[in-house]
């Protein structure tokens, strides 16, 4: 039988989407008060892989991913999806934007061999954790580089994205051994 061991603390990452800069500033903002400071964000990225939110959200729609200073434990995602989906609710209601769904926000975590996404949205692939949210492996970290699965989402297969997981993975490899240099090796 094996033995049990806590998880290392994960590098908490939020990937916030748009037609508007002053959604995914009002998010950057919300979630900086919620979660404490921005370690890393990405350029805004054209989302243009998908014409699935078109109708809820216009076109010219832009993601940004932020990963946050403070490390967290890998079980808190649902506190985090739940608070995101409430977010959303407030935003939608107070902006005076006309879409339906003004700002998309995906939660997840980084840890050193995979990135997880929260979502409420079941399927074969999905594990349920509780209170109505999901989790997915988007991507996995092996022989040096981001790896996608069958059911990855062609924004997260993109060179772009993998750059961006590679400085966040790094980030987050310094922070758990401080005294490590952070080489991009594979686990």
């Amino acid at each position: 039988m094996g033995s049990t061991k806590p998880h290392p603390r994960v590098l908490l990452v939020l990937a916030v989407f748009s037609r508007h800069d002053e959604s995914i500033v009002w998010t950057r903002n919300r979630a900086q008060n919620a979660w404490g400071p921005i370690a890393l964000e990405s350029p805004r990225f054209p989302f243009d892989h998908t014409e699935f939110y078109r109708a809820e959200m216009g076109p010219g729609l832009r993601k940004q991913l932020l990963a946050f200073e403070r490390l967290v434990e890998p079980e808190q995602l649902v506190e985090h999806k739940l608070q995101t989906n409430q977010w959303e609710t407030e935003y939608q209601r107070d902006c005076g934007l006309p879409e339906s769904r003004p700002v998309n926000l995906d939660p997840g975590y980084l840890s050193e061999a995979k990135l997880v996404l929260a979502t409420t949205k079941d399927r074969d692939h999905r594990i349920y954790l509780q209170r109505g949210i999901y989790a997915e492996v988007t991507l996995h970290y092996h022989r040096r580089q981001w790896t996608p699965r069958s059911w990855t989402y062609p924004d997260y297969r993109s060179a772009a994205y993998h750059k961006f997981l590679d400085a966040c993975r790094d980030y987050l490899r310094g922070r758990l051994r401080p005294s490590a240099t952070p080489r991009g090796e594979s686990v």
